[in-house]
């Protein structure tokens, strides 16, 4: 069950997004911006929001894969495990380089619907903030997938997108967060 401020936090993301995008401020151009309706996406849905403990990384260089084939180079911060519907995952947590206390790190992922042409076949991002537990010194991170949004490299060509690397790639269809438009192929 989700309830309202969620909902409503979900909501005011999306409208943002849709407003930026309608502005001609994202990947949407030409013909496509002209009859820009909006974004699609998934109900929200509360089991899909964990607030759990970072294991803290190395924050050592990773070569991270792209689109396009260049390279991004990104820190790897730390992991995180999520209990999914069919068991614990660990996610890989990625920062910019020299950043040693970012105040959200960035989650690429793929998951079932990747494949199924419901997203992108390349994955979906997450930006997800970190936060001090308030009962220890452990570092929280706060993974709301139903703030999951595609890359712009989705919606048009000349965008250098990063790959999610392969132990972010989760067995289960995350059936919230942004999806592709009803027969869009990815």
């Amino acid at each position: 069950m989700v309830n309202q401020a969620h909902t409503e936090a979900v909501a005011e993301f999306r409208r943002r997004k849709d407003e930026h995008f309608a502005a001609g401020r994202g990947p949407v151009q030409g013909a496509a911006l002209a009859e820009f309706q909006g974004l699609s996406y998934f109900a929200p849905d509360a089991a899909w929001v964990f607030t759990v403990p970072v294991q803290p990384g190395d924050l050592a260089e990773m070569t991270m894969a792209t689109n396009t084939g260049e390279a991004r180079t990104m820190a790897r911060f730390g992991l995180a495990t999520v209990n999914l519907p069919s068991g614990p995952h660990i996610l890989s947590l990625f920062a910019p380089l020299g950043e040693d206390k970012p105040a959200r790190v960035f989650v690429p992922f793929r998951d079932a619907t990747s494949r199924t042409g419901e997203t992108y076949g390349a994955g979906r991002y997450l930006d997800a903030p970190l936060a001090q537990s308030p009962e220890s010194d452990e570092m929280l991170v706060h993974l709301d997938f139903n703030m999951a949004y595609h890359p712009y490299c989705a919606y048009g060509d000349g965008w250098t997108c990063p790959l999610p690397p392969a132990e972010n790639v989760l067995p289960d269809a995350v059936q919230v967060g942004e999806k592709l438009p009803s027969g869009e192929a990815n």
